[in-house]
């Protein structure tokens, strides 16, 4: 696709439902990002989800989706280590969840070693720089990369360092578009941008395109529904009905025989005898 020059849709899920929205759309890529941490698990961060919750998350996605390019995020933790613990942990996602791919962020030496590792295991790896919300500390918060001298070159050099550890795809996070448009004709892989510009490719939460995500969203994030709006608007209706006695109604009753309801009565009647 990036050949010929036909832009790669991505998306997030988390869940067979999820997953199967992603599918009936056609995406090209569906990722169980660790950001399930916030809009699944409710959790402030991502990275407090776990292997364990992330590899259930993916593998229910992967229940879901038949034709997309599946990617995992590898939880924070669980790759820091060594080499082999980052081997270790992306076969897991492959033979558990099945998997096509796993995504690891940065581009620093240790990150790039593993990224090696896990290619050279057979494992695809995506690649991903520019704001990488689980050292977004380190970066001084949730804020865009590659706005100073500093940043934007170091932020080249990653990309590229990357690429030639072997990643298949890049995502770049919350980068002028300007910088990275810099860099983008010295990258054979595909590129896929959130807040980065116009990329081979884009990807966006799923929570936050279909606005069910509850309160400020990133400035990159453009919502196209309301999903959320709904839901709470549909449960509100739901529960009136029930508090005021219209649900359920007749239609909503299975019917029974005379039958069926004269033998109820009578075995009512001797449950009252034996007592």
């Amino acid at each position: 696709m990036k050949t010929r020059r036909e832009p790669i849709v991505m998306v997030t899920a988390y869940d067979y439902a999820t997953a199967r929205v992603a599918e009936r759309a056609a995406v090209d890529m569906v990722l169980v990002g660790d950001s399930g941490a916030q809009v699944v698990l409710g959790h402030s961060s991502t990275v407090q989800i776990t292997v364990e919750e992330l590899l259930v998350l993916s593998a229910a996605v992967r229940r879901g989706t038949r034709h997309a390019f599946l990617v995992s995020d590898l939880p924070f933790g669980s790759t820091e280590l060594s080499d082999e613990q980052a081997i270790a942990t992306a076969v897991r996602f492959v033979k558990e969840a099945g998997v096509d791919a796993v995504k690891l962020e940065g581009g620093s030496p240790p990150r790039l070693a593993r990224i090696r590792a896990i290619v050279d295991a057979g494992i695809p790896v995506v690649g991903h720089v520019g704001l990488t919300p689980q050292t977004a500390v380190a970066l001084g918060g949730l804020r865009a990369q590659g706005r100073t001298a500093e940043s934007a070159a170091r932020l080249v050099r990653e990309a590229l360092a990357v690429q030639d550890a072997g990643a298949s795809v890049l995502v770049i996070e919350a980068v002028p578009a300007a910088v990275v448009g810099a860099v983008l004709p010295a990258l054979r892989i595909p590129v896929i941008g959130i807040g980065a510009g116009a990329a081979d490719g884009q990807v966006l939460v799923m929570h936050d395109l279909l606005g069910i995500t509850e309160g400020t969203t990133a400035k990159f994030v453009k919502t196209y529904a309301s999903i959320g709006g709904d839901m709470a608007a549909g449960v509100a209706v739901y529960a009136s009905e029930v508090r005021s006695g219209a649900f359920p109604g007749v239609d909503n009753h299975y019917a029974a025989t005379a039958e069926a309801i004269a033998a109820a009565r009578a075995e009512l009647a001797n449950h009252r005898a034996d007592v």
